[in-house]
């Protein structure tokens, strides 16, 4: 008799914590967070366009100190002050339309100083096609690891 009072608090606790479980690239999305999921590109998606030679290319600009992928200029850790200035320079002069890819890839998007800064500046600019490349990990496991494009000479 016992054990029927307790078994639906146990499977409450179970979906609970399995649910947990299966959103690790989605913890980031937390309420200190300004992006959605459809602000995220994946980066099999973004790699598949740098790929494709007729592709629309995206712009694709490096926000923090890790290694520049496949056309990415770098624009230096959005953390500071004087680099997001740069990256502001960097977006007035492109139409608010333009498809822009942002990323840092230091550490896992929880702990990243440079993302936020970035974004946010980025959609009070009023960009309406800005993306924040998913690299929930780092770039090295989540772009560097399956192969993805990187820059001549990386």
């Amino acid at each position: 008799m016992k054990f029927q009072l307790y078994l639906p608090l146990l499977i409450i606790f179970f979906a609970l914590n399995a649910r947990s479980q299966t959103l690790p690239a989605a913890r980031s999305l937390d309420k200190t967070d300004t992006w959605t999921r459809k602000d995220l590109i994946q980066p099999a998606e973004l790699a598949s366009i740098l790929n494709k030679p007729q592709a629309k290319k995206p712009i694709v600009l490096n926000i923090g100190v890790a290694e520049d992928i496949f056309t990415a200029k770098k624009i230096g850790a959005a953390s500071n002050a004087g680099n997001l200035e740069k990256l502001k320079a960097t977006l007035e002069k492109l139409p608010a339309s333009s498809f822009v890819v942002i990323y840092c890839g230091c550490c896992p998007f929880e702990k990243c100083p440079n993302i936020r800064p970035a974004f946010n500046l980025m959609k009070s600019m009023g960009f309406t096609n800005g993306r924040l490349l998913n690299l929930p990990v780092n770039l090295h496991q989540n772009w560097i690891s399956p192969g993805y494009p990187m820059a001549a000479g990386k």
